[in-house]
């Protein structure tokens, strides 16, 4: 397969945990109902969330796109049975996905204390 975009993006955790306290609404417009569920059962659901905003990032950059061209809730980020993160696209971000010949997505996300990071590459 032929590779079609990388991107990767870093969070500063506190940043991103006085972003969200700020605006308490944020997240319901950055995340699904999915990700809220599965984060909010964690002790501390802020790197977690941190980690998927980077994703979503990191694949609208891997798109060559800007931040605003779909909704980030159209870029959800999946786990799978054995822990590994997926990404499942809503129907604008699987069109774009789609126009770019894009098949496959391949995802990492990490965190320390510290900053949270996420890559994606298409092919």
């Amino acid at each position: 397969m032929r590779l079609l975009g990388v991107g990767i993006d870093v969070v500063d955790l506190q940043r991103f945990r006085e972003i969200l306290l700020r605006r308490p609404k944020m997240a319901e417009k950055i995340f699904s109902e999915n990700e809220l569920k599965d984060m909010g059962s964690r002790s501390d659901p802020v790197p977690g969330l941190a980690g998927r905003f980077c994703a979503k990032e990191a694949f609208l950059k891997a798109m060559g796109k800007g931040l605003f061209v779909c909704s980030l809730k159209e870029i959800e980020v999946h786990k799978t049975a054995s822990g590994a993160p997926e990404l499942r696209l809503g129907a604008k971000a699987a069109v774009l996905a789609e126009e770019m010949g894009a098949k496959r997505f391949e995802i990492s996300i990490s965190h320390s204390g510290l900053v949270a990071t996420a890559v994606v590459i298409i092919s």
